[in-house]
């Protein structure tokens, strides 16, 4: 059974960092592609100075592609925010580089600092928003490529914090 108790009692295996190798040239594996979120994260001179802020509409860069993936890079200004979504068929890892975002879901809300990590299969529904009165800068990888993000309507959501957020 898979339950917040469960990673709890278990711990996550992100943050066990000596099972995580170093990322491959092309990653295939969600091990892989957490090295590769966490390798670029860690090297700001790949996405520094590449970050630009914008008001009007979120801001996103495609950092890198490989074979079957993808790396986005996002900034978000305080308010902005993604809308309940999700990534089609395509899996992902989720890395806050700067600042802090708010990730919403049916199960509750967690607050991601800098440095948290989040993975999510096919069909993962959630919302990103900087909720905080300082921008934010997240990296996303995407496996297969994202080619589409269904927008869903928004339930209920919980207001309480979930634990499970992979924090550096």
């Amino acid at each position: 059974m898979n339950s917040d108790s469960d990673l709890q009692i278990a711990g996550d295996i992100l943050e066990v960092t000596h099972l995580l190798q170093t990322p491959r040239e092309h990653p295939s594996t969600v091990a892989d592609f957490v090295g590769l979120a966490r390798t670029l994260a860690e090297d700001r001179s790949q996405w520094e100075h590449l970050v630009r802020y914008d008001a009007t509409s979120r801001w996103y860069h495609r950092l890198r592609s490989g074979p079957g993936y993808e790396v986005w890079l996002l900034s978000w200004v305080p308010g902005q925010g993604s809308g309940l979504h999700d990534h089609g068929r395509s899996s992902g890892v989720l890395t806050v580089l700067e600042g802090t975002l708010t990730e919403r879901t049916e199960r509750g809300t967690r607050a991601l600092r800098a440095g948290a990590q989040r993975v999510f299969a096919p069909g993962y529904v959630h919302e990103v928003v900087n909720d905080a009165l300082e921008p934010a800068v997240s990296l996303h990888v995407y496996h297969p490529g994202l080619t589409e993000m269904p927008m869903h309507t928004a339930p209920h959501c919980d207001a309480r914090t979930e634990p499970g957020a992979v924090t550096a």
